[in-house]
């Protein structure tokens, strides 16, 4: 079944689909700890909540897009159970750590296949990683901050929506959590003003600036004097990322680190020191003479967008990220006609790790799918 039959499916037709598929066999063969889920295994409470979603009060105010990202939540948010479920051989108490942050990049996945569209693909995927927040929220040493991030990460009307549908869907009678507890983040969001839309920053530095800071002041309105911008382009090989800056941006300087690796006859399966090196000695150079330029790599990981990111912030540059992810199809046609084509198991290996970036990290986002 492709997307577009499966995203206008009642929710029992999701469910049916879903138990054809491998990842929800093994949901259904996933123990759960009983204290947390005396209902049994991960599918039955997968399925419980799906049932639980008609049957908030909220239902039937929501838009079908709104309907649809919470069903497909609902779906996949413990799909990475499986792969992270660990038993304690001397309590037998059962763990799943980091089942959300695993279980993203498993959504994100199964939907690509599916043909599902890059916004609301991400917007799950957003969803599915932080699906768990809304219950530790009174534990957070900056809850106002927890909740004004998850604002332009995902809706925190939806997030709390999904809390409680997910809290239904289990035997909670020994729970310590109550539902009651869940509440605290939509008052919360309602006060600050981010419930039903992300925080509305004085600019974008503000909002920059808020999300870099070790203590951060949701009030402070820093100053703002960017003289010049950097371009972080980000994309799988393939993507069109020189297509675009030669049409977009053609004006700017480039630090390309497949440039550099020509330069350096350097293969992408030797080591990238190196090219690395060479790459921030002229992103400084750059930088110290306040030039705006493009900085072109692959960038598909937060962690490795972050290095960059941060040496960038360093030099007060205004930042923009550029990311690019047409259709996969497209992306195997186009890394095939490049002169020094990518391996595509290589690419279907960064696909399947792929972190698109966010508005929590650069000045202005730019999403093209």
């Amino acid at each position: 079944m492709k997307w577009g039959i499966l995203k206008n499916a009642q929710i029992d037709e999701v469910i049916r689909w879903a138990e054809t598929q491998s990842w929800c066999t093994a949901m259904a063969k996933c123990v759960q700890d009983a204290q947390w889920h005396a209902e049994g295994d991960v599918w039955t409470h997968t399925q419980r909540v799906l049932e639980q979603l008609p049957l908030l009060d909220e239902w039937t105010t929501l838009t079908p897009h709104e309907q649809r990202v919470l069903t497909f939540t609902a779906l996949f948010h413990d799909v990475a159970k499986p792969m992270t479920t660990e038993v304690d051989q001397v309590t037998g108490r059962v763990t799943s750590p980091k089942h959300a942050v695993k279980g993203e990049h498993v959504a994100r996945s199964v939907l690509r296949e599916l043909g599902c569209g890059l916004p609301m693909r991400e917007e799950i995927a957003r969803m599915v990683r932080y699906h768990g927040r809304p219950v530790f929220l009174s534990e957070r040493e900056s809850p106002t901050y927890e909740i004004v991030r998850h604002s332009w990460l995902v809706s925190n009307r939806l997030l709390h929506l999904f809390a409680i549908a997910d809290t239904r869907g289990r035997d909670t009678e020994s729970m310590s959590r109550p539902e009651e507890n869940l509440h605290y983040w939509k008052l919360l969001a309602e006060e600050v003003g981010c419930f039903s839309a992300p925080y509305p920053f004085q600019s974008e530095h503000a909002r920059f600036a808020y999300f870099r800071q070790r203590t951060p002041d949701l009030h402070y309105v820093p100053h703002e004097d960017h003289r010049f911008t950097v371009t972080l382009m980000a994309g799988l090989p393939g993507s069109g990322k020189d297509s675009w800056l030669a049409k977009h941006r053609p004006q700017l300087p480039i630090v390309s680190l497949d440039q550099l690796r020509d330069e350096l006859d350097v293969e992408p399966t030797d080591n990238q020191g190196t090219v690395a090196q060479v790459a921030r000695e002229r992103c400084r150079e750059l930088l110290r003479d306040r030039v705006s330029f493009a900085f072109n790599a692959t960038n598909t990981m937060r962690q490795t967008r972050a290095r960059w990111l941060d040496l960038f912030a360093d030099y007060d540059a205004r930042i923009e990220i550029v990311y690019l992810e047409p259709a996969f199809e497209t992306i195997l046609r186009q890394n095939k006609g490049r002169e020094k084509r990518v391996p595509e198991q290589v690419i279907r290996k960064l696909a399947d790790r792929c972190e698109p970036p966010t508005w929590l990290e650069c000045h202005h986002l730019t999403v093209i799918g």
